[in-house]
Formats: structure tokens, sequence, C-alpha cells
């Protein structure tokens, strides 16, 4: 490392430290720019969620009552005689 670099750094370093008030310390240019591109991503995000949910082709289908089975259906399941493989007649 260079000699005269070294001793111009050590010089700066006191400099900007005197010119430092801490009451008047801003976010600069930088900060200013980094809030501005996520307010912008924000508002590109929300625009982009809205158009995928317009996409969405949803129709909610009303739910059916059950219906009730006739009696005598009822007495046969129960008994068990009438069964998938039983046969009447």
């Amino acid at each position: 490392m260079n000699a005269t670099f070294g001793s111009a750094a050590a010089q700066l370093v006191p400099l900007a430290a005197k010119d430092l008030d801490e009451n008047k310390v801003t976010p600069g240019l930088l900060g200013f720019v980094i809030f501005a591109l996520i307010g912008f991503s924000l508002w590109w995000l929300m625009k982009n969620m809205n158009k995928q949910f317009k996409k969405i082709d949803f129709e909610e289908q009303p739910e059916q009552p059950e219906q009730p089975e006739p009696q005598s259906e009822r007495a046969e399941a129960a008994s068990g005689s009438a069964g998938p493989g039983s046969r009447k007649g």
C-alpha cells in the first residue's frame, strides 16, 4: 500500500467527522432512490396481482340439499339383504 495514500486518508477522516452535524444528517439521494424503487415495486406488484385476479373464472355452485332416501331402500340397506352383489327376484 502506498504511504502517501495512508497519510492522506488519515488526514481526511478527522475532517469528515468535524463537518458531520448529527442533527442535520439525512438519507440523501441514495435513500430517496431506494424508497422510490420500493414504492414503484409495490405499485407494480399490486397492478400485476389485480390482473391475475381478473383472470380467475370462478363461479360458486350453490350447495345441493341432500335428498332423503325412500323408506323402502333404508329398510333393505339396514337388513343387509340388498347389497351390490345380491340379486332380486
